[in-house]
């Protein structure tokens, strides 16, 4: 009998232990660098005509993450990209810039370079939220001086392509998709929690994902999240290419993130997107009468540390 009690008391310390709440959130240290490795591989299927076309883009980029200062639950960060590749097939061909390529009649490759060298500064909180990008309005000044060549207009195009791969608004979304993935209270194995996300790159939209801790040991901890992500306002227009542009879409995200229990920083994230819906360009010179295209954006993105 005494035995007996001794098992059920042994269980029941076990349960409890598994039961366990801790508290997830990013534990950086003033001086230390953290490194985020970058795959994204999108397919965009547009309808134009009743003819479809395909766009694969692929970005990948090494960014660094140095803690300059922490104040409160406020971290100071200086941001570096240490190299940027982007790969576009197209029906008419293929394109690919590199940062890491010296040709100086090779335009948006040499941008790119230059980027690179350049520091921006976040302010990030322990949830992963950012509350402040500064100077990354820096990454694209004095880019064009090298290439007098280029019109007004060229400039224009192509400095709202990079404003849209890498831009403020871009880079917080991207970032936050996973570092803003921490619950306001502890959680232990099995336990939901809901963030709420803005997104900004080319449109805005909202995402609202259901995250779990679905694994849990001495070092390591894995979170899945299922995400609703839906256009913010289907009746604004953007400008795009010189037309305005407006978007009805709506889809899905999984993630599967592995993050460091000690820093909470991403060991690996793994996130699959699946979007649809319609993009409206509205009346003007360039297109008499608008056009409503039908398209699907899928996304695959890697992350690693």
């Amino acid at each position: 009998m005494k035995t007996i009690s001794i098992l059920l008391l042994s269980y029941a310390f076990m349960i409890s232990c598994q039961a366990q709440k801790q508290k997830l959130e990013l534990n950086l240290e003033v001086g230390e660098i953290y490194s985020q490795n970058m795959t994204s591989n999108m397919t965009v299927t547009q309808t134009i005509n009743s003819q479809q076309m395909n766009i694969d883009v692929t970005i990948i980029g090494k960014t660094t993450y140095r803690v300059t200062n922490v104040e409160d639950t406020l971290y100071s960060i200086d941001v570096k990209y240490e190299n940027l590749t982007m790969k576009m097939a197209m029906p008419n061909g293929v394109a690919e810039f590199s940062s890491e390529k010296a040709d100086d009649n090779d335009i948006f490759s040499t941008l790119l370079s230059m980027m690179k060298t350049k520091t921006f500064t976040v302010k990030m909180s322990k949830s992963g939220k950012i509350y402040e990008v500064k100077n990354i309005e820096s990454l694209f000044s004095g880019l064009f001086e090298k290439f007098p060549q280029l019109t007004e207009i060229q400039k224009q195009q192509i400095q709202g392509q990079l404003m849209q791969a890498y831009g403020e608004k871009a880079f917080k979304g991207n970032l936050e998709m996973v570092t803003a993935i921490f619950s306001n209270s502890p959680v232990a194995k099995g336990d939901k929690w809901i963030i709420k996300t803005q997104l900004e790159s080319g449109m805005s939209a909202e995402m609202e994902t259901t995250y779990e801790l679905v694994d849990i040991n001495d070092s390591h901890g894995i979170i899945v999240g299922n995400a609703v992500i839906r256009t913010a306002d289907k009746d604004a227009y953007i400008e795009s290419n010189g037309m305005p542009l407006k978007y009805d879409l709506q889809g899905t995200m999984i993630d599967n993130i592995t993050i460091d229990l000690k820093t909470g920083w991403i060991v690996e994230a793994k996130l699959t997107q699946s979007i649809k819906g319609t993009a409206e360009v509205k009346d003007n010179p360039q297109m008499p009468g608008g056009m409503i295209i039908p398209m699907t954006i899928s996304n695959k993105m890697t992350m690693t540390n």
